[in-house]
């Protein structure tokens, strides 16, 4: 692995965490032919072809999805947009790449809208040419939902299902919900039933969970969802008695080769605080052996207890879970108490030991790079992370991921409106990916 990207590497490695190599990959700044990443650069994805590999990444304020293609040596040679914000419609924000080997179907990119109640999911085919950049491509049987993140459960967790998990990042008066989508045949993301969890003793306040508690849950079926608007379905799934949790942001499942242990992020918000959390939390969902709609809730780690584990959490977003870790990004809601910049934390799930390993460099105190990245005066918190990914399989080097940045003070007239769609046109942010070699998966 090198540096291909002639951005500086923005992340300050945590004590514990020095021997971690970090390599910027490409960013805003980085021209090539013709080709001008977007900025907050979110859900990503990549693929391996015959000569190289295919790297999907979502830009989340820009509304589209962009395609970079990188050669055998990992190096990025050529770029272009698949979805521009014409078609993207929503904001994009996490997203998976759902592939034969790992879910039984695809390969296929599920990425999010979340800019209001009324958005959906699109199912993206990552070969699309680019005449397909201004055409949704939504998913009707998902529901509409302010969605962060629709993950496939791999093909071992319940063979001969497609199972799906939807994140929605609402705050309003119903909350936000797991969602879950089931089809009895594999592959198949437009016949099958949509659901939506709920505690068994009927209990839906979120704060009525504390750290380490276990509850009983159920998924409970929405019917019509197809010609449902979000409205309506946020009002069935509070019929229903849904777990109201305050913006339910990623969503992951552990690569334990069964994937069943299923953990998500709730960032938090600083409305309903008596009812829902402020500074997130991140739960885990163990789900039954043998039927998909039954299992149990436990609060891993709760960022309102502010003397307890998760005492400096600024309001996770994104998250990986590898076989024996889970990594939780901060997206800081800017309450203006925030202690320090962006984190990246690693728990440990046989511990449960939680410790920070990258903050964001704002580089306030450098007068270059300050002004380049216009950051002298960015709050704390102010920048976050995008979608952290596991490529060790994919590239065949062991302990290797790709971490999104994005700088949002980081605007230029260069970086307008890169994907040349007509919803977003004045968006002119930055963004980068950082290559991490070396942390354990």
């Amino acid at each position: 692995m090198k540096t291909h990207s002639i951005t500086q590497d923005v992340l300050i490695k945590k004590p514990g965490f020095e021997s971690v190599e970090t390599y910027p990959l490409i960013s805003s700044e980085d021209l090539i032919s013709g080709f001008t990443f977007g900025g907050s650069a979110d859900g990503s994805g990549l693929l391996k072809l015959n000569n190289g590999y295919s790297l999907l990444v979502n830009h989340e304020d820009n509304f589209s999805v962009s395609r970079i293609f990188l050669d055998e040596t990992f190096t990025p040679v050529s770029g272009e947009y698949i979805l521009n914000s014409t078609g993207g419609q929503w904001r994009l924000c996490s997203a998976t790449l759902a592939t034969p080997e790992v879910h039984g179907f695809g390969p296929l990119y599920l990425t999010c809208g979340e800019s209001s109640v009324e958005s959906r999911t699109h199912a993206l085919n990552p070969f699309a040419q680019g005449a397909q950049a201004g055409q949704s491509r939504e998913l009707p049987a998902f529901g509409r939902w302010n969605a962060e993140q629709a993950l496939p459960l791999p093909k071992t967790a319940f063979p001969g299902k497609t199972v799906i998990m939807i994140g929605d990042d609402d705050s309003g008066a119903d909350g936000g919900q797991v969602a879950m989508y089931v089809s009895n045949t594999v592959g198949d993301l437009a016949n099958g039933k949509l659901y939506v969890l709920r505690r068994k003793d009927l209990v839906t306040r979120e704060k009525d969970m504390n750290e380490e508690d276990v509850v009983d849950v159920e998924f409970v079926e929405i019917t019509g969802q197809t010609t449902m608007t979000g409205a309506e379905i946020n009002a069935k799934s509070t019929e229903l008695k849904s777990i109201a949790f305050n913006r339910v942001e990623d969503i992951d499942f552990r690569k334990d080769g069964v994937g069943r242990d299923v953990y998500f992020n709730v960032t938090g918000n600083s409305a309903n605080t008596a009812d829902r959390s402020k500074y997130g939390r991140t739960y885990h969902i163990k789900l039954s052996d043998t039927n998909p709609l039954e299992g149990t809730l436990e609060l891993i780690l709760d960022g309102d207890d502010r003397a307890g584990k998760a005492k400096d959490y600024q309001d996770v977003d994104n998250i990986l879970v590898t076989k024996d870790y889970v990594y939780i990004q901060e997206d800081p809601n800017g309450y203006g108490d925030e202690a320090h910049d962006s984190y990246v934390y690693q728990y440990n799930i046989a511990t449960k030991e939680l410790k920070p390993v990258f903050e964001l460099n704002h580089f306030r105190t450098d007068a270059t790079l300050s002004a380049k990245f216009m950051s002298a005066t960015s709050a704390k918190g102010s920048w976050e992370y995008g979608s952290f990914i596991d490529i060790s399989d994919i590239i065949g080097v062991e302990n290797t991921f790709l971490l999104c940045v994005q700088m949002h003070s980081w605007k230029l007239p260069a970086f307008r409106n890169p994907d040349g769609g007509t919803v977003r046109p004045d968006e002119n942010q930055g963004s980068m990916i950082v290559v991490v070699k070396g942390l354990p998966r």
